[in-house]
């Protein structure tokens, strides 16, 4: 039996659509933050395997506490490592693109060396260093989720640009869109491959979130140049982020596993599904 945590996320709710017969406990019976003998729910499971999806994804409020983002996404895996081992089962966790700080301009790969700029980097790369540890387990880097099942980036861009504003987008930090099944599909083939280690999945291609703005608002029938264009230092956010975080990888042809589709590709029925409202917050039909 698989145990999914982070169940109503949306990577995790990702994993509810291809895992019917997975385990999904709520944080309120499995809770990275607190000791692991209190994750009464695995015992009662008894797990063959732990797809993490749990994390602390704020990245601006992480600079403000990072005690809070290092406790899930660092101590967190710790503990869920522990139990692993324990038991003998894999584990499957998820890492980011902001380990990286983003001075290349060549697509990073598993092996090349990590340097955070940011809390929510650093306490991801604390949970990877746990993670890693561990023979039975795979760390999965990915970057720039989207889903149509969740409020994220998409979904507040045809919000606003629906409300008919102009909304100022930085153009200048570059990384790749990545849908969430498109993800959790191809975790299940790395999966299925025995795949351990680091490994980096994301959508193929790369697009600056002012692409990614432009390209959902036009495919919602709106005018794409209600997205305008604007720099990093003219668009300030609590967190440094990464200018060039493109994820490649130089493992999934040994593994076999195939590449993810372009995210031009998969973001029609993205978009397409927060047009029908289906979360807290989704935008109106704009059609």
């Amino acid at each position: 039996m698989i145990v999914v945590t982070g169940g109503s996320g949306q990577l995790g709710t990702a994993f509810r659509r291809l895992l019917p017969e997975a385990v999904f406990p709520p944080r309120r019976r499995l809770d990275l933050t607190v000791p692991a003998s209190s994750w009464d729910v695995l015992d009662d499971v008894r797990p063959s395997m732990i797809i993490n999806c749990a994390a602390y994804t704020s990245v601006d409020r992480a600079e403000d506490d990072e005690a809070a983002a290092t406790a899930a996404n660092g101590e967190g895996v710790a503990r869920l490592v522990e139990y692993c081992r324990r038991r003998g089962i894999g584990l499957v966790t998820y890492s980011t693109d902001y380990v990286f700080d983003g001075a290349d301009r060549r697509p990073y790969v598993e092996s090349d060396p990590t340097s955070p700029i940011n809390a929510y980097g650093r306490s991801k790369l604390i949970g990877e260093g746990y993670a890693l540890e561990y023979e039975n387990a795979l760390v999965i880097r990915t970057s720039w989720l989207l889903s149509g099942s969740h409020p994220n980036f998409v979904a507040t861009m045809l919000r606003m640009a629906g409300d008919g504003e102009t909304v100022r987008v930085v153009n200048d930090q570059t990384g790749c869109p990545t849908i969430a099944a498109d993800l959790a599909d191809a975790s299940l083939s790395a999966i299925a491959a025995g795949a351990t280690g680091l490994l980096h999945l994301v959508n193929s291609g790369e697009a600056t979130w002012f692409d990614l703005a432009q390209r959902a608002v036009g495919l919602a029938g709106m005018d794409p140049r209600l997205i305008q264009p604007c720099s990093s230092e003219e668009y300030e956010t609590r967190a440094r982020r990464p200018r060039y975080s493109v994820l490649g990888s130089h493992r999934l042809d040994d593994l076999g596993v195939a590449s993810l589709p372009p995210w031009e590709d998969s973001l029609p029925a993205v978009v397409a599904e927060i047009e029908r409202g289906t979360f807290p917050g989704a935008p109106q039909q704009t059609r």
